[in-house]
């Protein structure tokens, strides 16, 4: 979900809130704010926005070889070079999302369609052309039954890890292997799992106080980057629980679970990941830990390391230096297990974040951090990046 459509859609929709938009509206109270363009057609309530946001990044790499998808190594954190320099967006790309509301017959339906787009690309005369749709669902409910979600949206397993990363406005790891026409990766494969997008069937239970429940049926995908084993045929189940502990922070957990079939040689095995996390605002100062575990989560997707056993931990610690002004450092570790040779064991990064508002709808981002992924024999990889932008939401 985007975090102009999670502000209008919590303002004005209470019925259809999602543990996603929830942890959007968070983000956004802390961050800055977003205007969409508010209009009626009949019976609905329209509402029109979107992100636009762009960083120079540069990154230089060095060390060893480490095999697998070592994002501090020369191969994916600088395409294979020692130096890169890219303008392009960062973990989130540009979007135009438009999203209406409405009730009929005692139900409150709502549906968004988000459509995104990248702004790097390596071609002065090429057109451009991925599109990135992650979202387009619909929402029916009231505060009896709670609500149902039917289409394409993110996952629910690791969805407040990314959407709390203060990274989630700048760049994080400034991998050129995907920010390249695409994005950076903030702490995706170094700290977590990315959350994916998934066509599903949601449920979220009506509200209870401050506790809230979803649970979700995906449609099973096949392992990312990963050629020895497709999606089995049933699908894949995610669940998420969060407790508010007032208006200071909140704790979460989380599950994830799918079978994959095994090309021969290759067996069959079943992914499944546990998650827990909790944030706290003391003053101004905000805190946050998050740690995932399992088998087959990947390093940046589902499935992406087969059956392998791993661990993600991402702490936090922000300061809100002034009204408009907040400094941030965050650290991620993914760490595999059973690992031999040169195999990638583990990838980390840190980065230190500077987050100006400039105005309500515009922040400005200086960002520096260091990515090192380590071999099981010991041989590192280290990447070194700056990034400076912005990011725009209306």
């Amino acid at each position: 979900m985007t975090l102009r459509h999670a502000v209008h859609t919590t303002r004005t929709h209470t019925a259809a809130r999602s543990p996603i938009a929830l942890a959007l509206l968070g983000l956004a109270g802390a961050w800055g704010s977003a205007q969409a363009a508010d209009f009626k057609a009949g019976e609905w309530d329209l509402s029109l926005g979107g992100i636009v946001n762009a960083y120079y990044t540069t990154a230089s790499c060095s060390g060893d070889t480490v095999t697998g998808l070592g994002l501090g190594t020369q191969a994916l954190g600088c395409s294979g070079k020692d130096k890169t320099t890219t303008i392009g967006n960062g973990l989130l790309p540009n979007v135009l999302s438009l999203s209406g509301k409405t009730k009929q017959e005692g139900y409150d339906i709502s549906a968004t369609l988000m459509i995104g787009s990248a702004v790097s690309s390596n071609s002065s005369i090429a057109n451009n052309n991925n599109v990135d749709v992650r979202q387009g669902f619909v929402t029916f409910g009231n505060a009896d039954m709670g609500t149902v979600k039917l289409g394409r949206d993110y996952g629910l397993f690791g969805a407040t890890a990314i959407l709390s990363d203060m990274t989630l406005l700048g760049v994080g790891a400034p991998v050129n292997g995907t920010q390249a026409n695409r994005v950076s990766l903030g702490h995706i494969g170094a700290g977590y799992s990315y959350l994916g997008h998934y066509g599903q069937i949601a449920y979220t239970l009506p509200a209870m106080g401050d506790f809230s429940l979803s649970a979700a049926l995906l449609s099973p995908v096949d392992p990312f980057a990963n050629s020895n084993a497709t999606a089995s045929n049933t699908p894949q189940v995610q669940a998420l629980a969060t407790l508010k502990l007032g208006n200071a922070g909140k704790v979460w957990a989380g599950l994830k679970q799918q079978k994959f079939d095994g090309v021969s040689p290759a067996k069959d095995f079943t992914m499944s990941g546990t998650e827990v996390g909790a944030s706290y605002t003391l003053g101004s100062v905000g805190l946050l830990a998050n740690l995932q575990q399992g088998k087959g989560l990947g390093v940046l997707a589902d499935g992406d390391n087969g059956d392998g056993k791993s661990n993600n931990m991402l702490v936090q610690a922000t300061w809100q230096a002034s009204a408009k002004t907040k400094l941030g450092l965050s650290h991620g570790q993914t760490k595999l297990k059973d690992q031999t040779g040169s195999n990638l064991e583990s990838t980390t990064n840190t980065t230190l974040g500077l987050y100006h508002g400039l105005t309500k709808s515009l922040t400005l981002v200086a960002e520096t951090s260091s990515t090192q992924s380590k071999a099981a024999n010991g041989n590192k990889a280290k990447m070194s990046g700056v990034a400076l932008g912005g990011i725009l939401f209306f």
